[in-house]
Parts: structure tokens; sequence; C-alpha cells
């Protein structure tokens, strides 16, 4: 059994980044596709008729802007943008001697300031729209000259009348910058350490990339900002890391995601390359590290664990986002999940009623047959490329709308320094569904926290001035159905909701829509799931286009329209092995008795369908009796199976987690891991010999380990589908499957063989006239005839 949502995180990976650091500069104050270079500490110079009035703080100089951070926090944070800049200019130091000596200052005339966090309250950018003279003094006097002359360079670039050589000049001063630099290595932790590579990259966050080096060694992988934001280094131990997974990022494979987590779908570090070849070497070495680094898990393996029960509906879907190349740092590409409730009305959640639940065989867009109508009338009169849907259903604008209220500034920088106008806020849930299934050009689903157990989104904790709507309400806290009391149970319910009978017998169809095999193609066109060509990896080469002016716009288009998740399955998805719990129906009515808020519980009579009378009296009857006398953590997911060996020094066990560890008695530690594939172990048994262990796999496959030479001996084909169970009787090995057969594999040639022997099975007995079907139907014990002098009794694993 699996425990549901335990050690997930869904905390969103921008804020996680954001407690780093705590001061009120952001990067998020920076213009989208706009890069932070460098700071120093100045002075604000202000002259009144009076006295000359200086503001300490830090003076930034962006590829785009320039802002002033003072340190007051009763001071506004002061943006400039280059483009709006008339005249930027050297000030030189007066050294006239009959008058108090004066430093040199930089000098900007600029047709507008844009006034950011005034009084320190995260609130839309106030803009003063006149000609004005802003005046810096650097307190390192003699940079102030190569400053003005960076300032007068970035000027030159920002008002080039092309989008595409602006980006090209702002792209070569970057890269001059990188060249001119390299990883300190005085912040190595050791002395002993060893580096293995250096190259220029850049950390991606959501809406923002800051560059600078990355730098691993046999111990620590570094990344050093070009710029010291949001810390001069960021470490990573290679020995805390357990996953990384290859990404594509701009639709080019160049991005990097690095988790110190089993379970969080929030990264530590994602870096993007310039080219794949570094990105790839980083990878590789990596994974050198990793305990399972041979292997990596598959869709089919995570839907195998899902389809059996192993895994949540929640689970499986970070899984399968997580494939699909969506990520918390990339908003273009949020993990993305289904809406599972139509009703936002009834005072309480029937779960017994299958109209409570969404469609989940039809996309957003096909949920109401008028507007479908509509759609599909103007798809079939549209020259090609044809598509029925002008919207996406995942996109930053979509993402942010459901998290304004702890994300503010995210919304402000995506924005334009504005919050969007109040009535088309996330102000309710039922007016947000109902739009989605009403409104023209709103398909969105939802996201991963609306299943998670932090209801801060669904709050406004932070005070957010968000604006006031038509009817005179403010936009505060999000209004929710009634069956939900509060944000917390409104959660807590739509957890159960996911994990409930009814979505778990039809979520295989919304992943056929989203990640599968109705994704592309004329199933698509036959489910009516078709998007915009630019949202699908490959339905465009950027680097084929070749105007620059083009290529930008186009790329931005893609990044801030939304993209269709990676395909993961290419046919139809499987449908959960479920409990047989009372029946559901879809009725158009809601008006039946109200059941318990949780899944549905199986009645005294209900089982799963493989279960009998007989295998429930399987129980023993002394557990009572039994006292534990010491307990050992060697599996990071369920343990499947346990053998000893005959002298009792070893303990062999194989889990969910796709290893065979050996736990030693003397030592109390486990000494040895082993790794066959990249699908779960579910059994393993010490053979007759004494040296050697089998292990069964979901992969089909079993594998035979030497105990003396601590390695894989041979690997057996032996069924179409996972292998269950194994049983050891009469010098043979017998398997069961769920493809329904039972095999006997004969050893006892091999083992006469002596040390010798390649210990490969010698018989392979099909049963061609006894093979066994356990289906559903099957009575246990199950007694088959295996020989004419040998009876094999099976019971249930």
């Amino acid at each position: 059994m699996f425990t549901l949502y335990g050690g997930w995180c869904a905390v969103m990976a921008f804020l996680k980044t954001r407690e780093r650091h705590k001061e009120r500069f952001s990067l998020l104050l920076l213009d989208l596709e706009e890069y932070y270079f460098e700071q120093h500490t100045a002075y604000h110079v202000t002259t009144s008729s009076t006295k000359e009035r200086k503001i300490r703080g830090s003076f930034k100089v962006c590829s785009r802007s320039v802002i002033f951070d003072p340190e007051d926090l009763a001071e506004p944070i002061l943006k400039i943008l280059l483009r709006d800049c008339k005249k930027i200019e050297f000030v030189e130091k007066e050294t006239n001697p009959f008058n108090e000596p004066k430093p040199s200052k930089i000098s900007i005339l600029c047709g507008q300031v844009i006034y950011i966090k005034e009084s320190n309250v995260i609130a839309p950018h106030r803009t003063e729209r006149e000609t004005k003279t802003m005046t810096f003094q650097l307190e390192g006097w003699n940079k102030t000259e190569d400053i003005v002359q960076t300032l007068l360079q970035l000027h030159r670039a920002s008002c080039l009348d092309k989008l595409g050589d602006q980006t090209a000049m702002i792209a070569a001063n970057l890269q001059s910058r990188l060249a001119r630099s390299s990883f300190d290595k005085n912040c190595f932790q050791s002395v002993a350490e060893k580096p293995h590579m250096e190259c220029s990259v850049e950390m991606v966050m959501p809406l923002v990339c800051n560059p600078g080096h990355v730098c691993i060694t046999d111990e620590n992988l570094y990344f050093q900002p070009l710029n010291g934001y949001p810390e001069q280094v960021i470490q990573i131990k290679l020995n805390k890391i357990r996953r990384i997974y290859k990404r594509r990022h701009g639709l080019r494979p160049l991005g990097l995601e690095v988790f110190c987590t089993e379970n969080d779908f929030c990264s530590d570090i994602y870096l993007k390359f310039y080219n794949t070849a570094d990105r790839d070497e980083m990878y590789y070495y990596i994974a050198t590290f990793l305990e399972n680094h041979i292997t990596e898990h598959t869709a089919e393996s995570y839907m195998l664990q899902w389809q059996r029960g192993h895994l949540s509906n929640y689970q499986y879907l970070l899984h399968l986002n997580n494939l699909a190349d969506r990520s918390c740092n990339d908003l273009s590409q949020y993990p993305v999940f289904p809406w599972v409730i139509a009703d936002y009305t009834s005072p309480q959640l029937d779960m017994t009623n299958a109209a409570t639940f969404r469609d989940l065989s039809k996309p957003v867009g096909a949920l109401n047959k008028e507007r479908l109508d509509r759609l599909l009338s103007r798809y079939r009169g549209m020259p090609e490329p044809r598509f029925i849907y002008g919207s996406h259903y995942s996109s930053p604008g979509y993402v942010l709308f459901y998290l304004v209220r702890i994300a503010p500034e995210h919304m402000l920088c995506l924005q334009n320094g504005r919050y969007d106008h109040a009535d088309r806020m996330f102000n309710s849930i039922g007016e947000t569904w109902k739009n989605c299934l009403d409104g023209a050009t709103d398909f969105k689903e939802l996201i991963p926290e609306f299943y998670g157990s932090d209801s801060n989104f669904l709050e406004n904790r932070m005070n957010l001035d968000l604006g006031r709507r038509q009817n005179g309400s403010l936009v505060c806290e999000v209004t929710l159905p009634p069956w939900a009391s509060d944000a917390n149970d409104f959660l807590q319910k739509h957890k159960t909701a996911l994990e409930s009978q009814y979505v778990s017998e039809h979520l295989h169809e919304w992943i056929d829509l989203v990640f599968g095999f109705k994704q592309r193609g004329s199933e698509s066109v036959a489910a009516h799931n078709v998007f915009h060509p630019l949202t699908y990896e490959g339905g465009i080469d950027c680097d084929s286009i070749e105007d620059p002016d083009q290529r930008i716009a186009m790329l931005t288009q893609i990044l801030e329209f939304g993209q269709t998740p990676k395909q993961l399955f290419i046919t139809p998805h499987p449908q959960r092995i479920t409990p047989r719990f009372h029946n559901i129906t879809r009725s158009s009515s809601l008006n039946s008795p109200v059941s318990e808020l949780s899944p549905a519980s199986p009645s005294e009579d209900s089982s799963f369908e493989d279960l009998t009378e007989e295998s429930r009296k399987m129980a023993w009857s002394n557990m009572s009796n039994l006292k534990p006398v010491t307990s050992h953590r060697i599996h990071k997911e369920a343990v499947t199976g346990i053998t000893v060996t005959r002298d009792g020094s070893a303990v062999f066990s194989t889990s969910q987690d796709s290893t065979l560890k050996m736990f030693s008695k003397e030592m109390k530690d486990f000494q040895r891991s082993m790794s066959f594939s990249n699908m779960a172990l579910s059994s393993c048994l010490t053979l007759a010999d004494g040296k050697t262990v089998v292990c069964s796999s979901w992969d089909n496959n079993v594998y035979f380990y030497s105990i003396p030479y601590g390695r894989r001996q041979d690997t057996l084909m032996g069924h179409d589908d996972a292998v269950s169970t194994m049983c050891w009787f009469d010098d043979k090995l017998y398997t069961a499957s769920w493809d329904s057969t039972v095999k006997g594999l004969c050893w006892c040639l091999a083992v006469r063989m002596g040390p010798s022997a390649s210990g490969t099975p010698a018989v392979m007995e099909h049963f061609s006239k006894s093979t066994v079907t356990t289906g559903p139907s099957i009575t246990w014990p199950l007694v088959l005839t295996v020989d004419t002098f040998s009876v094999l009794v099976l019971t249930p694993a």
C-alpha cells in the first residue's frame, strides 16, 4: 500500500529559491529576458534649494535598465529603462582648491522613472513620466568612468530598431563577461577536491535566468553567479543528489535539473547550458555518483506501479509531469493537473455519484457541447495548419492566475508591473470552473497546488491590494464551494476526490489526452484535442528561422503561450486495477444521499477480485506474540521480498526501488546494493546451493545473483508480464506472473555441474498443457500436477 502525499512538496520552486535571499531586490524587478550584470555601492544624490541629500544603496547595472536599491526600506526602489534615457554622462570630480572637492558622478537624463515597493509594500509599480536628471555617486570613485562606458554600450543596444539586433548585442556583452571570468576555486570546500569540468551556464528560475559558471569536482557541484546573487556560491554535495533530469529549455535540449530529495517536485537547481555536449557531460558525470545510476525510471515502469496501486494518482501524475519535461522552474512548462470535480454548488460533496466528477475522457474545451460546436465550425473553415483551441490549458499566465496571492512579484514581472483587472483575477473556484466551461478562450486545467497541503495560495495572507471588482468588493480570499468549510477543508476534499474510485477508474483517459496517444495525430482530431501547432514539441525549428526578429518573436510567443507536454505514450493507457467498491453511476442529478468525505470504503463483502475467503484466513494467528528485536531502513520504497542465507549471516531483501540489498547480521548494516533493472523487484529466494539469490522483477525477468562473486550471474526472460512471486520445490524454481501463467525452471543440472558451471538454467518447461491461468476466478490454494511424481501446491503471495 502507499501513503498519500507523504514527502511530496507543495511549495513552489520560486518561493523555495526566494528563501535563500531576504533582501528587497529580486531578479523579478527586471524585464523578461533581461540579465543582471553587476552592482556597486553608491548614493542617489538629490539636490534641493537648501542642501544636498544622499541616499545610500546598491547601484545595479542590468542589460536593459539601471536599478537603485536603497538601504533605507522606507525609500522606493528606482528603475530607469535604458531605452528611456536621453543622455548618460560622466561628471568629473571637482578639484578646484578653493572649493570642497567633489567626487565624480553618473548623470542620467531620462524620460521616466519607475518606483517599486514604495513604503516597502509589494504593489503595482508607479511610473513618473517626466524628463528629469538622476544623479548617482559610487563609493569607489575610480570605477565611475568604466561604469558609464558600460551603460552607454547597453544604451546603444536598447535603442536599436530591431529586437534581434538588440538581443544579439546584449548576448555578445554577456558572453564577453563570462569569457573574462571563471569559477573562483578558492570557494572549494576542501583543498583536496579535484575539478572535473567547468563551463558557463545560466541558473533557471521562474521567469528569469541568472548567468554564471558551474564547476563540478569529485565531491561537489558549484554554481557561481556572475553577479553574486542570490549568493556568492551555491554548493550541492554530489553524495546528496538523488535524481537528475535532462530538460528542454526554450525548445532546445540544454537543461539539467538536479534534485536532492526522492519525492520533492521542486528541484535544488536547474541549469541551462549553452551547448548540449556540456550538458550531457555534466549529466553523465553526476550519474556516476547516484546509487542506481544504471537505471532510469520510465513512464512504463511508473505506469505499472500506479496500475497496481503502489503509487497514488497524485504521485503518478507528478512522475508523468517530470518525465514530460514539466518543471516548477519553467512556468511555460509547469506541472499540469486535471479538474476532477464538476460540482461547486452543492452544500455537500457526494462522491458516490459520478455526476459529481468531471468527464475525464474529454479535454476542457470539449466539456461544453455548444461551445465545442462553435469551435469545430471555425476549425473546419480554417486553412492548414488547423487547430481547435486558440489558447492552451497551461501557460505562465494561468499558473500565476492561480498563485498570485503567494507570488505577486511574479505576476508583476509578467505583466509589466501591474496586476490583472480585478474581475479577471482568481476570485472564486466555482466561477473559474464555470468560465472554463463557457468561456470562448478559457480551457485551462489545474496545477499541483490544488492537491497539496498548503492553502496559502487560496488566502490573502500577505494583505495584498489586488484591486476592487465592479460590484465594489475587494479581491481578497478565493471564494470556496459551499461544501468546503475553509481552505484546508477544500484541499483535503479535493485530494480525496483525486484518489476516489471514479477518478482512479477514469484517470487513464485524461492521461491519453495530455501525455498519451490522443495528444497528436488523427486520434487528437477525433478526441477534439487539437491545439496550436507551436505548442507541440518539434512543431517548429526556431534555429531554422533566419530572420533574428522573427525567431525571437516566435520563441517568445511559444514560451508565453504555453507548451504541450512531451508525449510519453503512443498506445492507449491501461486502466487502473481498482477494488470493487459499491457501484458509481453517472447521473444528471446530484440529489443522491451524501457520502462520507473520503474515498468510498469497501463494504463487508467488497474485495479485490483475486481475494477469497481462503486467502484471507492465511493471516498469522500468533502475530501478537512476536516482539521486534531490531529494525533497519535500508530501502527507499516498499520491501517486496526477503530471504536469509543458510548460515544466517546475511539477509537479502528486494524492494520496489528496484534494488537487491544484503544486510549483514554481524555488522548490523547493509553491505551490498545491486540494481538489475529500472523496475521493481517483486520477490527473492536463496537456492539450495546457498550461493545464489534469485530475484523476480516487474520487467518480466528473473535474475540470478552470485553471493560469493557479488555480481549478477544470469538473467532469464521468464514471462510476458511482471513476475509476481516464486517458490523453490524439488530442485525446481517455479515462477508466477501477471500473464496468468506459472512456469518451472530446472536448476538441478546446473547445480550438479559443480563450481565451474555457468549457473545457466538447463531446461525451461513451458507447460504447454499444464500452464495455469491465474485469473480472477481462480480458487486458492491451487494444486498443480508438475510431473508423474510431484504435486505443487500454490497459494497467493
